[in-house]
């Protein structure tokens, strides 16, 4: 039969709750990672013609708006 002591029976759960937060923790960033990478890579348009706000994908200067079909430059932060 295995004893275990009080101390080393906290520090085992103490532990494994560490353990499992920083795993959930991992689990969560990598999968915000794979899913949000393409939102991150988009450039916003403003359309000059109609106010509109969009986006494109990135290394695209100019863009056509979707709703009046103007083209737009990419706004510069």
């Amino acid at each position: 039969m295995f004893i275990v002591d009080l101390t080393f029976g906290a520090l085992i759960y103490i532990f494994s709750a560490i353990s499992l937060l920083f795993g959930l923790w991992l689990f969560y960033d990598l999968r915000d990672k794979n899913l949000y990478e393409a939102e991150r890579k988009k450039v916003i348009f403003h359309c000059i013609k109609c106010d509109r706000i969009y986006t494109d994908r990135q290394g695209t200067a100019v863009s056509v708006c979707p709703r009046c079909q103007f083209e737009n430059a990419r706004l510069k932060f």
